[in-house]
Formats: C-alpha cells, sequence, structure tokens
C-alpha cells in the first residue's frame, strides 16, 4: 500500500474534504491546494491518467500530513518545559509508514486500546492487547513489531464503518 493510498482511504474513513485536507497538510508544515490535493487522491490506471496527474506522497509529506491531523481533531499542544517548539513533531523517517498511521491516528482521533481492538474486530481481523502493543511501540524496542499492509488496510476498512456507518 502506498502514501496516496493510505491518504486516499483515510480521507474516505473521516470524511475529509478537500479544503480540509489542504488545511491539515498545512497544519502539518506543508504548503498543498486543493488542486494539489486532488491531484494527491487520484488514482492512477497506466491506460487513464498519465504520471503528471497525480503527486506522490513521501514519506516525510505523510507523516507531515498525520501530524496535521492530530492537530486538526486535538488542537495546539503547548511545548513541554525544556522542550523546544520544532522537537514536538519530529519526522519519523526511520520507522514504518504502516506503524506511525496507527499511532498517530490513535493519537489523533483520542482512541484506547479497546477502540482500536474494536475496530480490527469490525474489519473482521482478531488483534490481541499484545500485538497490538507491540505494534505501536517505538521501532528498536525489543518487542517492537512491524505493522504489514494487511493490518494496516484493515484498521483504515474498520475505521471507514465505524465512522461512515
Amino acid at each position: 500500500m502506498d502514501n496516496n493510498d493510505i491518504l486516499i482511504r483515510l480521507r474516505y474513513a473521516l470524511e475529509i474534504k478537500n479544503k480540509e485536507m489542504a488545511e491539515i497538510f498545512k497544519l502539518g508544515g506543508v504548503e498543498v491546494s486543493v488542486p494539489d490535493v486532488v491531484k494527491i487522491l487520484t488514482k492512477t490506471n497506466e491506460d487513464e491518467f498519465e504520471d503528471d496527474e497525480q503527486i506522490k506522497v513521501n514519506n516525510s509529506m505523510l507523516d507531515s500530513f498525520l501530524n496535521g491531523l492530530i492537530v486538526y481533531k486535538r488542537g495546539h499542544q503547548d511545548p513541554k518545559q525544556g522542550q523546544s517548539p520544532t522537537q514536538q513533531h519530529a519526522p519519523n523517517t526511520g520507522a514504518n509508514v504502516n506503524n506511525l498511521l496507527l499511532k498517530k491516528v490513535k493519537i489523533a482521533l483520542a482512541l484506547t486500546t479497546e477502540d482500536m481492538l474494536d475496530i480490527f474486530d469490525t474489519a473482521g481481523i482478531t488483534v490481541t492487547k499484545g500485538e497490538l502493543g507491540a505494534l505501536l511501540r517505538k521501532e528498536g524496542h525489543k518487542n517492537y513489531k512491524e505493522c504489514g499492509d494487511k493490518f494496516a488496510r484493515n484498521f483504515l476498512k474498520g475505521l471507514a464503518l465505524k465512522y461512515r456507518g
């Protein structure tokens, strides 16, 4: 699953409008216009579209969008004592994109572990608390588990079922 597909599925699940998408990107520190959002959300088929009609989203851009989603849903957070404002959302380019997706959507929507397990269950996949904890751990931790596309796809499917009915 590529980053554009993640954004398309997340936008659908949370019913985010194009203008709101541009605003979320801006909150994450990336300037994206509404026409650019349309290009990002365009699915490509080799026969129908040319390469210049879609904007490919890299990991840094997706990370910025997810940070912007947190700010959009929960508001700005004041920096903690001894922390500079730029340290709050440092880019996590080394970590798996799917793990970041789970972590940051969990934060943005204020989901509990039980909520996330319910979302996976709604999508038809059984995940234990231990497995979910391993997916949400920091990379390099001894119990860290890389999140595969199947988990991410089912999580986004479960979100869509929960929020769109």
